[in-house]
């Protein structure tokens, strides 16, 4: 709570400073408005400017500043007009200056367009300008823009946080599922980009109810456009293909966008269904959809290099997403989309473990284990979405059917090399099939009706899931677990209905809105679960049928301040969590019932124009979940064994609190961003579990108060240098936490652990397009780790680096030749293992029809394994770990625009 306050104070302490803003008209000699001069105020006898405005079609300003001068000077530019100065009072005025013409022969003009520009909280970006001849899509583009970063997963960022819309031409088509448009929206259909910063997405709402995050509008050349974007590639070593058909159609009233993506070269095109963006809560409830997973196989690993460089897979995706204007009022929006998915992935690895001494854990030694997978999947997915969204009131619903059909096939063995031989201890094998089909059918609405001054907000969801899993595992030579079993059969079945209702009203007083809320949220469970071992059902204590149901009446009132520079919201919740355990089998019931406050803090300050300061502060409570609890014990995966007592339920106390300070200035291209967080843990119950020299475990849980923590320190500055055509940014974080266990030894004693763990990393990142014969992109990251804990006193240390090459040069017009290198290497005291890449691609342009044909041979040194290595404090072990990945191949692709 000391973090708390010290950021609090802090806050505070910026927000005494005076603020005062200045306005008038600047007119010519004739008494006629200037549009577009240029307004700044800056300290005296400096050029620091302080905060800038631009004039309207009427000749109108006004600039809002914050400085501890008493003094400041105005100055007025505008084009052949002489410019003009005034010192003025740190004060409230309004200043009204006549310019005098100052007109200028000139023998050659030259327009630039100004590369980024700022008007109120929206800074937008010409995309001509950070575009290289390399570029054919937006997201190409994105990467390389100052304040914006897209992360592996294709989420957009704005100054390290997630935007919270993505539109095209002010309407949002794709509801947070963009990957689609940015991965395959033609660089040459875009004018610019906008930022949005504070985005609130409901119109009704933009005066009243402040938001944090920024959303992102990409405006195309024409307002109507027909584009998209296509290639058609085929490959060998093995048999290759990539196909990408996306046609797309923006207009005024209609919007459509038709997905079909299909390979077996590496790249998971069917995340781009995924959400990225989750828009605002009066919008209803949004997220990603998935099933409830009980169970699953043995999984290989996964590296950390491009998924091009490891990904064996066969995809088949297809999406279509339509908008249109159903009714004379463009308020009211319709939007359908559909989905599809076909999968089919492997993955192979090999994991070496040294035991250094022997422990109470394990004994002196070398154990391999090596693990495949077959993973196939089938999801499918349906929404309709109906909206209307204007200044007078707003309107939500949303349906979606979800549908997963997943089979996952793995295979296990694991290999003793002893320093003293053991009999007991026999090489191990174990087939593993999991058979998991979902279905989820869900329906939000959202509703905000003015009222005389009030606005009334009702919100209503309703959710229905059912899963079904069987896990089967076929083995030789395992008894870990205590079978001396050859097969164990696991089966669960679950489902969940959910239901959320609230209903508030929202009363405004000059800048403040108060919105009282009540709401009533319920959640109703059921789980069954039997093992079979060897085709017979096991006893009672491998089997569960349960409910949990839990009940959430709650009231609170929202405080929100929205003013021209500062933004605050206050949430002052009241929560009654009712939670009911019953285990109809062992005829058990077990309750949670409490009353508890959980405040949040939001707040955002906007000074000297260019800088913001905000903070957050929460305080929340988790008293566990459907899973949470289970007596009979469950096969979760081939080699794990859990069981958690019903007696013992969760009971969680979480402190959230953070701070970020930002300056973005358009003027000078200049953007810096610096973060701190705070989590502080209370729990109540600590996992227990047994490990066993196959890798398997049994774990429990066990009743014992624990704090944990974590603490993150960031800062990120980047700059564009237009005389350079160069974006450069450089970023640092520290992360520090800690966490609780117990090992049950050999001795079946129960060893407490605290581990401690610290982690750093700096990257940087470079692309320069200065030169009309090559463009250069190049980004590094170098990281820092640090673990120990209490129980052995032992202390690791490891690091690593990842680097990233992307080198075009164009010797001759049309003509591309293109240079990948990616390099890993991580390090554990004297062993360093290196993974590099390459590859190589030759493009020629046929620039009338604007097709590309491509032809390109990557991993051209055949590298066959990504190797890593790390180290166990607790186990005195150190584990090699050997990845397959994609071997060398050749690809040939044609690459076209739709229009």
């Amino acid at each position: 709570m000391r973090k708390i306050s010290t950021l609090f104070a802090l806050f505070l302490a910026i927000l005494s400073w005076a603020q005062s803003s200045i306005s008038g008209k600047i007119l010519d000699e004739d008494g006629k408005p200037i549009p577009s001069a240029s307004v700044t105020v800056e300290e005296p006898g400096k050029d620091a400017i302080i905060a800038f405005s631009i004039t309207n079609v009427k000749g109108e300003y006004k600039v809002t500043f914050t400085t501890p001068e008493e003094n400041v000077d105005l100055k007025i530019k505008a084009y052949n007009q002489k410019p003009s100065q005034k010192a003025v009072k740190n004060e409230d005025q309004t200043q009204n200056f006549t310019l005098q013409s100052d007109a200028t022969e000139i023998k050659e003009v030259k327009l630039k367009a100004k590369m980024i520009t700022k008007r109120g909280d929206t800074i937008s970006y010409d995309i001509k300008a950070f575009e290289s001849k390399a570029d054919r899509t937006l997201s190409d583009v994105l990467k390389k823009i100052p304040g914006i970063d897209v992360n592996k997963d294709g989420t957009v960022l704005y100054q390290g946080e997630p935007i919270n819309k993505f539109y095209v031409n002010g309407k949002d088509l794709m509801e947070g599922g963009y990957g689609t448009i940015n991965n395959s929206l033609p660089t040459g259909a875009v004018q610019k980009v906008e930022v949005m910063e504070n985005h609130q997405p409901v119109k009704i709402l933009q005066d009243k109810v402040p938001s944090e995050n920024a959303g992102l509008n990409v405006i195309l050349k024409k307002s109507v456009t027909m584009t998209g974007r296509g290639e058609v590639g085929v490959g060998m070593e093995p048999l290759l293909w990539n196909v990408k058909l996306t046609p797309m159609f923006f207009g005024q009233k209609n919007q459509w966008v038709l997905n079909y993506k299909t390979n077996n070269n590496g790249e998971s095109v069917e995340r781009e269904g995924n959400m990225l963006a989750f828009g605002n809560r009066f919008e209803g409830r949004r997220g990603q959809s998935a099933g409830n997973y009980w169970l699953s196989v043995d999984k290989a690993s996964v590296p950390n290099v491009p998924e091009k460089r490891y990904l064996m897979n066969n995809v088949h995706f297809f999406s279509a997403n339509v908008l249109t204007t159903p009714f004379k009022s463009k308020d009211w929006e319709l939007k359908a989309s559909a989905s599809y998915t076909n999968n089919a992935i492997d993955r192979n690895s090999t994991r070496e473990t040294v035991y250094e001494q022997d422990t109470d854990f394990f004994k002196t030694g070398k154990i391999i284990t090596n693990e495949s997978n077959n993973l196939y999947s089938n999801a499918a997915k349906g929404e309709v979405i109906i909206t209307k969204n204007a200044k007078k009131g707003f309107f939500k619903n949303t349906t979606t059917w979800n549908g997963f059909w997943n089979e996952d096939r793995g295979n296990t063995s694991t290999l003793y090399n002893m320093a003293i031989p053991d009999p007991t201890l026999k090489d191990i094998f174990i087939n593993e099939a999991l058979g998991a089909p979902t279905g989820i059918i869900k329906n939000s609405l959202s509703t905000i009706i003015p009222w005389k001054e009030k606005l009334v907000n009702f919100m209503s969801y309703l959710s229905y899931q059912k899963d079904r899993q069987t896990l089967s595992a076929e083995y030789e030579n395992f008894i870990d677990l205590g079978s001396g079993f050859d097969r164990f059969d696991q089966r669960v079945s679950s489902t969940t209905l959910m239901a959320n209702h609230s209903a508030s009203v929202g009363f405004s007083y000059k800048r403040l809105t108060i919105t009282p809320e009540v709401g009533l949220n319920l959640s109703f469970n059921d789980m069954n679960s039997k093992l079979y071992a060897d085709g017979n059902l096991l006893g009672i204590s491998y089997q569960n049928q349960m409910k949990w149901n839990e009940i959430n009446p709650y009231s609170q009132v929202a405080l929100n301040y929205k003013g021209k520079a500062i933004n605050a919201t206050v949430n002052l919740p009241l929560n009654m969590y009712g939670i009911d355990y019953k285990d109809l089998l062992r005829n058990k019931d077990s309750e949670i019932n409490r009353t508890v406050f959980e405040p949040t803090f939001y707040g955002s300050f906007d000074f000297a124009s260019f800088w913001k300061l905000s903070a957050y502060g929460g305080l929340n409570y988790n008293f566990g979940d459907f899973g949470s609890v289970y007596d009979g014990s469950i096969l979760i995966s081939p080699k794990s064994l859990n069981a958690r007592d019903s007696n013992l339920l969760p009971e969680n106390r979480n402190i959230n609190s953070s701070a970020r300070l930002e300056y973005r200035n358009p003027l000078n291209n200049l953007f810096f961003n610096a973060r701190y967080s705070y989590n502080d843990a209370k729990r109540n119950i600590i996992t227990k579990s047994r490990p066993f020299a196959s890798g398997a475990s049994a774990v429990t849980l066990e009743y014992i108060d624990n704090n944990s923590y974590s603490q993150s320190e960031s800062a990120e500055i980047g700059k564009y240098f237009p005389k350079f055509k160069t974006n450069a940014s450089i970023n640092f974080s520290n992360r520090d936490s800690n966490s609780y266990s117990i090992l049950v030894d050999q001795n079946n004693v129960d060893n407490y652990i605290e581990s401690i763990n610290n982690s750093q990393s700096l990257a940087f990142k470079f692309n320069n397009t200065y030169f009309s014969w090559m463009s250069l992109d190049y980004n590094i990251s170098l990281n820092w780790n640090k673990n120990s804990d209490d129980y052995r006193n032992n202390v690791n240390k490891y690091s690593g680096w990842n680097h990233n090459l992307n080198l075009f040069l164009y010797p001759i017009e049309n003509h591309t030749i293109g240079l990948v290198w990616d390099d890993v290497t991580t390090s554990q005291g004297a062993i360093n293992l290196r993974n590099s890449f390459y590859d190589l691609s030759y493009q020629y342009t046929w620039a009338k029809k604007k097709i590309d044909f491509e032809i390109k041979w990557l991993n051209i040194g055949n590298k066959k394994l990504y190797e890593t290595i790390s180290y166990n404090t607790t186990y005195f072990s150190t584990t090699r770990n050997s990845i397959e990945i994609r071997p060398s191949q050749v690809m040939f692709t044609v690459k076209f625009n739709f229009k």
